[in-house]
């Protein structure tokens, strides 16, 4: 028998016997690696154990130890839900049931749930689970397949796409319930230590709305008990600093449903956190050698055709005909970009050249898929685009890698980064790819940068560095990035007079210090929980008088502190309602002002973290605003008594 090799996590090689499986694989490594084996991960994917892998696949042994053993432990739990809702709802229809980051979900139809139907639907499960039933993995052909599912569309159209190649088809099995799936899967039901049904919602078959409205049931599971009810104590924090619940709060954004889905209304509050954005964006942009530019709302489609956007983002463009012509609204700003530095003739000393735009871009993403200001059909880039010599190339990216730290830094904030190298979809050379994805390595590597390489995720017109973060809950979320791209210079025909005197082409680099002002926006309401620093807070200082007869005084402060954002709070309330008013609205100071205060010209200052400060001269208290907006320290400090 001939053999073939496989490479392990180690990057040790091994030959094994072609046609052998992930287990045989564990079993070829030694005995109690094959016993505890529960599925793998063949080149990137998570599989069965027992799919064969492929001569020079890169494979990893999944045990009940390994990091990918939760998603497959979830998938299971997905199965036990789909089992449990059967027996309660013998009518209903099963679509797709995949793992996800927090746990799992299944699409179902046929069916009408509450929460009262998923608490009945949770005790069903708990008797599978405590059945401790096998899952067993079995194949049926695939006309055995289709007449198994004769009556339900979901899953035919999952054999006719996913499974298009697969003859026999790949099943599961555990007591009376069986369902298509290609697995993998733990051993038995009894293995899904705790788990949780959390919340209905609907979603369309496949993320298209123009397909059947589905009913989605959301999930989790974990191995361990104390392990749920951690998720449950994140979760509900998590819902405690939700951007939706904290804006209408606020009164800082909203989404209006008779305006279109997607289309963010930004109230004063929230505009004035965006100016501040904006405008600190704006210096690190201006001291960094970057001129601004602005670029309008739509171009005619040629422009998006050359750049190469029309091919590869139509599908999520909004056009529309203007006299019997096609416009595009914006998806991207880097085209109009490029023709502003196609509008010069440059020679090699003038580069390189750097733009940048809070430009307002457009993506009609699926109606099912928007959310809050995660997600969104209108959004704020803070882009920069350079077109540069390619000598200059590792400098630039420096540069706008010590930039974005510098962001991070500022909101307290750690960074992930990852290479994302060619996608699927792409326009360019092997070679122009090879050259660029070495070239950002080589930045990262010199910089001695930890990262990960996120395989396929570049983008179309070139590969980038990816910079994520976490927040105060240890959420990850995506954030800037800088792109390298070889291609754009070329398809709009970029030149610069080099120092030979002939005609070279440019490089041209994308980045964001944010990613999008939105995004962005979002994950600092969260991670703040709503108590911006001082020098975001929409209003930074409300004074509070203790009777009517301070408020003039109080009026009189408020003025000595023009230059921030501060309120007088005039409602007849007690001195007690004003203060937890103040608190309530995450105001980072408040100054109390009473008779004694009055005489004295003094202040009395308190923080949201409730201490308190008396007889504050009121120099003093401007001084230390001063240094706390200057430095944009992420806390307010102490105020020490004057």
């Amino acid at each position: 028998m001939s053999e073939i090799e496989v490479t392990l996590p180690d990057g040790s090689v091994l030959s094994v016997p072609e046609g052998s499986t992930v287990e045989d694989v564990a079993y070829e490594i030694g005995p109690g690696l094959g016993s505890d084996t529960v599925a793998g991960v063949v080149d990137g994917d998570l599989v069965d154990k027992a799919t064969p892998v492929h001569d020079g696949a890169d494979l990893v042994i999944v045990t009940d130890g390994s990091e990918e053993y939760l998603r497959v432990l979830r998938h299971s739990a997905a199965h036990v839900f789909a089992q449990a809702l059967l027996r309660l709802h013998p009518d209903a229809k099963l679509t797709i049931g995949p793992s996800t980051d927090d746990g799992f979900y299944y699409d179902v139809t046929n069916v009408d749930l509450d929460r009262e139907d998923l608490d009945d639907i949770e005790e069903e499960m708990a008797d599978i689970v405590a059945e401790d039933y096998d899952i067993e993995r079995f194949e049926r052909s695939r006309e055995e397949a289709f007449d198994v599912y004769e009556d339900n569309p979901y899953k035919q159209d999952i054999l006719e796409t996913e499974a298009a190649d697969e003859d026999p088809v790949s099943f599961y099995r555990q007591a009376e319930f069986e369902d298509l799936c290609q697995g993998p899967h733990v051993e038995s039901t009894g293995e899904i230590g705790a788990f949780k049904l959390l919340n209905i919602s609907s979603a369309y078959w496949r993320g298209d709305e123009e397909n059947d409205q589905l009913t989605r049931v959301y999930g989790t599971a974990f191995e361990e008990e104390g392990d749920l009810a951690d998720f449950l104590e994140m979760r509900e924090e998590a819902a405690e600093r939700d951007h939706r619940k904290i804006g209408k709060e606020m009164d800082l954004f909203s989404i209006a449903k008779d305006t279109g889905p997607g289309l963010p209304l930004y109230h004063p509050n929230g505009k004035r956190i965006l100016d501040e954005l904006a405008d600190y964006a704006k210096d690190l942009n201006l001291d960094a050698g970057y001129d601004p530019v602005e670029t309008p709302h739509l171009f005619r489609t040629e422009l998006w055709k050359k750049s190469g956007h029309y091919d590869n983002y139509v599908d999520d463009m909004f056009l529309l005909d203007v006299n019997d012509e096609e416009y595009g609204l914006k998806p991207m700003n880097c085209p109009g970009h490029a023709t502003i530095f196609d509008q010069h003739a440059w020679s090699y000393r003038d580069l390189p050249v750097r733009y940048f735009e809070d430009g307002k871009v457009y993506r009609k993403e699926q109606r099912g898929e928007l959310s809050g200001l995660s997600r969104v059909w209108s959004f704020t880039i803070d882009d920069g685009h350079l077109f540069v010599r390619p000598d200059q190339i590792e400098a630039e990216i420096n540069l706008i890698i010590d930039n974005i730290l510098t962001v991070f830094e500022t909101f307290d904030l750690d960074a992930d980064v990852a290479l994302a190298t060619r996608p699927e979809k792409s326009v360019g050379s092997d070679e122009i790819w090879e050259q660029a994805e070495s070239q950002l390595r080589a930045v990262l590597d010199d910089g001695d940068i930890d990262y990960d390489v996120e395989e396929g995720d570049g983008a179309f017109y070139g590969p980038k560095i990816d910079f994520g973060f976490e927040d105060a809950l240890g959420r990850k979320w995506d954030g800037p990035t800088v792109q390298l791209d070889f291609n754009m210079p070329e398809r709009f025909d970029l030149t610069y007079t080099g120092e030979d005197n002939e005609e070279h082409r440019p490089v041209m680099i994308h980045r964001a210090l944010y990613g999008s002002y939105e995004r962005f926006f979002m994950v600092l309401v969260e991670h703040f929980k709503g108590k911006f620093p001082l020098w975001l807070a929409p209003e930074q200082v409300r004074i509070l008088p203790v009777s009517d007869d301070n408020v003039e005084y109080a009026e009189s402060v408020a003025a000595e502190l023009g230059d921030f954002r501060v309120e007088v709070e005039d409602r007849d309330m007690t001195v007690g309602r004003k203060i937890r008013a103040a608190h309530d609205d995450r105001v980072p100071y408040m100054l109390i002002v009473g008779g004694n205060e009055e005489s004295a010209g003094t202040v009395s200052v308190r923080d949201r973290k409730e201490r308190e400060s008396n007889d504050v001269e009121l120099e003093a208290f401007r001084r230390h605003l001063e240094a706390e907006r200057a430095e944009k320290r992420t806390e307010p400090d102490f105020v020490d008594e004057a």
